[in-house]
């Protein structure tokens, strides 16, 4: 039973792997002005639920997260996923300090979930002290950016791309986006780092 679930899945993901392939990647481009591309658009910090009542589920512009700083940021399916736990958040937690050698002011992890779970997922991973998690809990960010991708086929509903970019006061500077969710080769800290 477990092997024939196993085998459903993979397959759900090769589907979905050959939908994304098909289409032509994100309307964000090199050079694209995140800020002025989802201009309404909010993220929500990693945190505890407390913290998200004391703080009135306060939210951060792209505008905050991006003027005036240099920042890498990289989008991934899902919180508790596997390729995310095991290869794409690590590479940024193991590379913290050479980002810093490099001058870059924030590295950035987002996922379409909410705050809590991305604050539950980033404490088991213990990587909260060298990356700031966010949630885009409805998905506009990844719309606005043409990165979403419907996974429900893998029962995980809409969902990101597997991406990472370099942004500089809000533009895109590099941009790496997997062709399939699954794929760990473009988006990975040691790519980002050899570009930059």
């Amino acid at each position: 039973m477990a092997s024939a679930m196993l085998k459903r899945s993979a397959g759900s993901l090769r589907v979905a792997a050959a939908a994304a392939a098909s289409r032509a990647f994100a309307s964000v481009s090199v050079g694209t002005d995140l800020i002025a591309a989802a201009p309404d658009v909010s993220l929500q910090k990693a945190r505890s639920w407390d913290e998200g009542v004391e703080s009135k589920f306060s939210t951060t512009t792209l505008k905050d997260l991006f003027k005036d700083k240099k920042v890498v940021i990289f989008g991934l399916p899902g919180a508790y996923t596997g390729v995310c736990s095991a290869q794409h958040v690590p590479s940024y937690k193991n590379n913290s300090d050479k980002f810093k050698a490099k001058g870059i002011d924030h590295v950035i992890c987002v996922a379409i979930n909410d705050p809590y779970v991305m604050n539950g997922w980033a404490e088991k991973l213990q990587a909260k002290d060298d990356i700031e998690f966010y949630g885009d809990f409805d998905g506009s960010f990844h719309k606005s950016l043409d990165l979403g991708i419907d996974l429900s086929a893998a029962l995980l509903g809409h969902r990101s791309h597997r991406w990472s970019a370099y942004v500089i006061d809000g533009k895109v500077k590099i941009l790496n986006v997997e062709k399939a969710p699954s794929e760990f080769k473009v988006s990975g800290a040691d790519v980002i780092l050899g570009q930059i």
